[in-house]
């Protein structure tokens, strides 16, 4: 006689996934960039639905959270209020930019346990020279856009965590710290640069793998080659120092009042990053009293960049600009660029563009 079954149970444990969005607008964001160091802003806060009572908020800190991401742009999600149970969610970041188009898309790569004030995110979203070299693609009229999507765990379930075994922590880069130290120290140098007086001792290598310039002075047969000392008579030092940093660090030197100088430098001597960088810093410099002066440097170095950005300033101020003493220099002496200014003042579309701000003419 066979055996009755005792019993018979069974479970169904249902795990819904909620999907929603939000898009986070920022104005004026140079002023975020420039102004907030050390400091982060929170959107206001969001939620899923009408119906969700989990608060959610996001966080940018524009200079990282720490040395290892201090020239990234930090993007967070963060859950605020009470959970009475842990939340778990996927998200992803992107810049809207100004096609209204998904750009730089980070996601998450699983899902993440989120406690009351707790934010996950990426520290190293974007770097800062990106964001602002592509300015008027991603930073249209200086607003900065981001979408958060976040793929949120409905109902509550028991989970165990995975191993406490923490994860390896790879050690940041030191990279260019280690080749700033050879230059600041002058470890281990094998030629010598001589300007306005002043000798800066380098290293043949470094300077030929990051500048085609010096690769072929030190390449050929040339009396620098020979004599491992370069005279250098068309910069100041400060600007050559600036240069310098560049090459060896890769970071953007601090340009103060002489970026329109390093950009000539970056120009001689194919630093192609570095000339970008002062274009950047220049755009963002346009005045009245300036924009014709960009103009001729940007056309004498082929910075199309700042090109563009001062053809679109002075089309956008073109009777206070064309009253300075720049522009009259540039009537007399580059009749072409008036020529090409006149022709962007007369395809501007000047009814439906919002003109760039106008900054104080400079004492």
């Amino acid at each position: 006689m066979s055996a009755e079954l005792a019993g018979e149970s069974w479970g169904y444990t249902p795990i819904n996934i909620q999907e929603f969005s939000y898009e986070w607008t920022i104005s004026n964001f140079h002023f975020f960039l420039e102004q907030m160091q050390g400091k982060y802003i929170s959107s206001p806060t969001f939620s899923s639905g009408s119906n969700d009572t989990h608060k959610w908020c996001l966080k940018v800190q524009p200079n990282g959270v720490d040395e290892e991401s201090k020239d990234y742009l930090s993007v967070f999600l963060g859950l605020l209020g009470f959970p009475k149970n842990p939340i778990w969610a996927k998200f992803q970041f992107c810049i809207i930019n100004a096609n209204g188009e998904k750009s730089h898309v980070m996601k998450s790569p699983t899902y993440f346990r989120f406690l009351q004030n707790q934010y996950c995110g990426f520290k190293k979203f974007i770097l800062q020279d990106i964001l602002l070299i592509q300015e008027p693609w991603l930073l249209p009229d200086y607003k900065l856009t981001l979408l958060c999507k976040v793929n949120m765990v409905q109902g509550s379930f028991d989970i165990s965590d995975q191993s406490t075994i923490p994860e390896i922590q790879v050690p940041r880069c030191t990279m260019a710290d280690d080749l700033g130290d050879l230059w600041e120290k002058s470890f281990f140098t094998d030629c010598c640069l001589v300007v306005a007086g002043q000798e800066f001792r380098a290293h043949k290598v470094i300077l030929a793998a990051r500048s085609p310039v010096f690769r072929t002075l030190f390449q050929h047969d040339l009396k620098e080659s020979r004599t491992n000392r370069i005279e250098i008579h068309d910069l100041e030092p400060q600007v050559f120092e600036a240069m310098m940093g560049f090459i060896y660090t890769g970071k953007a030197p601090d340009l103060h009042s002489m970026a329109d100088a390093v950009l000539a430098a970056a120009d001689k001597y194919s630093l192609e990053r570095l000339k970008v960088m002062c274009e950047s810093a220049l755009s963002r410099d346009l005045c009245v009293e300036n924009a014709a002066d960009s103009l001729i440097l940007a056309d004498l170095h082929s910075a199309k960049q700042l090109k563009t950005q001062a053809l679109h300033f002075i089309t956008a101020h073109a009777s206070e600009v064309s009253e300075t003493s720049s522009w009259k220099t540039m009537v007399g002496s580059y009749p072409h660029l008036v020529a090409e200014a006149y022709s962007s003042l007369a395809s501007a579309h000047c009814s439906s563009l919002e003109p760039p701000s106008k900054r104080l003419k400079k004492s």
